[in-house]
């Protein structure tokens, strides 16, 4: 009975997922595993539950009927974990979480260091990404977002904010004559950042606002990318508040502008409204914010 409990989760992914690739992505297993436990179970029930064609999958009408009910039973016993987990003294599961690459050594980084000693009941399966992660087809129950927010259905909550820094490579600014306005950064090299604005905006001490779009010598899709090639003296770029502080600590970059302020970027933790792991994930979440308030 066990065995046949297995397989009818894993055809209930696949009908989630929409294709056998999905669902072996999204349990960890082979594309041709997941193919042979769907037929498998079909054998044992000596009825067809998916049609299947090179492109699709589609539900039977033993099939419709038949996941209505195994949806059913999943439901009762992701509830049953989640209330379990809501009385124990010490949460149990795991969780993945998506969250930037430049994160990595990071204050939010530390706070999970420390949920991890907290809760060594939790498994923690962390992916470090500077691309965008989609919750659902990704397979993950939370996404750590840096200054974006599009999923209206999602449940949300703002964790802290990240502070930026307008920077240089120490060597190339040496090169260069001094600024004295934000605007004479217009004809400096600029290392851009793919997945932020082009214009780079500051606020004055006194009020005043600057725009600078400057010379875009290299785009990157990687905030460390960003920072090594500052190091390397190629230009002027904005960077995380910490690694601004690192290269600085190192003498390989310089701060442009220190009275000027760049608005800083929310942090936000992102979360199915039907999280798998409702509990854990609010535990996990809460935990997180209260640590980044400190």
């Amino acid at each position: 009975m066990i065995d046949h409990l297995r397989h009818m989760a894993i055809f209930a992914r696949v009908v989630d997922e929409g294709s056998f690739r999905a669902a072996a992505k999204a349990v960890g297993v082979a594309p041709s595993r997941v193919s042979e436990t769907v037929s498998e179970l079909e054998n044992f029930l000596g009825v067809t539950l998916l049609y299947r064609t090179t492109r699709k999958i589609a539900l039977t009408n033993e099939g419709r009927m038949f996941y209505v009910r195994v949806a059913d039973m999943l439901r009762s016993a992701e509830d049953g974990l989640n209330e379990l987990n809501a009385l124990a003294l010490e949460p149990v599961g795991a969780l993945r979480v998506s969250m930037p690459a430049f994160m990595s050594s990071s204050s939010l980084a530390t706070a999970i260091a420390r949920f991890s000693r907290l809760h060594p009941q939790v498994a923690l399966s962390l992916a470090f990404t500077d691309q965008r992660m989609d919750l659902i087809n990704d397979g993950f129950d939370v996404n750590i977002r840096v200054g974006w927010l599009d999923d209206s259905a999602m449940m949300s909550r703002k964790l802290g904010e990240s502070a930026r820094a307008l920077v240089a490579g120490s060597g190339y600014a040496a090169m260069r004559p001094a600024p004295r306005h934000p605007s004479d950064l217009e004809d400096w090299d600029w290392i851009r950042y793919r997945h932020r604005s082009e214009y780079t905006r500051l606020n004055g001490p006194g009020g005043e606002e600057a725009k600078i779009l400057g010379q875009a010598r290299l785009e990157v899709d990687s905030v460390d990318a960003l920072y090594h090639f500052c190091c390397q003296n190629l230009g002027a770029t904005v960077l995380p508040e910490h690694l601004a502080e690192r290269g600085e600590a190192e003498g390989r970059l310089i701060r442009l502008f220190p009275d000027w302020q760049l608005v800083p970027l929310g942090i936000f933790a992102v979360w199915p409204d039907t999280s798998r792991r409702e509990n854990l994930t609010l535990l996990f979440v809460r935990f997180l914010a209260g640590q980044l308030d400190h």
